[in-house]
C-alpha cells in the first residue's frame, strides 16, 4: 500500500479518544461551509493536524473568519457555527 507524503502528522487523537485524520478534513475545493465542516477545520488546527496558516491557504478563508469560527466553537460549541443560529450567539 502506498501512502502519499504529507507534511505534519497523518492522524491525531482527540481528547474524547477518537482519531482524526487528514481524510476527515473537508475537500480543499469546498464552497459550501456547513457547521460540521467548519468544526472539523477548527479541530484540525487546535489538535495539530494542520497549522492555521495551512488551513487559511488550503480553504481560502481569511484570518478573521477563522478566528470567528474558533471563538464561536470555544464559547458555544459547534451549534454556534450554524448560519441559522447566528442571531442567538451573536455578541452585541
Amino acid at each position: 500500500m502506498y501512502l502519499k507524503k504529507v507534511d505534519g502528522p497523518r492522524t491525531v487523537t482527540l481528547p474524547d479518544g477518537s482519531v482524526m485524520s487528514q481524510a476527515d478534513l473537508p475537500d480543499p475545493g469546498t464552497r459550501r461551509w456547513v457547521a460540521s465542516r467548519k468544526a472539523s477545520v477548527v479541530r484540525g488546527v487546535l489538535y495539530g493536524l494542520l497549522t492555521q496558516a495551512e488551513a487559511l491557504k488550503r480553504y481560502g478563508i481569511s484570518e478573521e473568519e477563522f478566528h470567528e469560527w474558533l471563538v464561536a466553537v470555544s464559547e458555544h460549541g459547534e451549534d454556534a457555527l450554524k448560519a441559522t443560529r447566528l442571531k442567538k450567539y451573536r455578541q452585541l
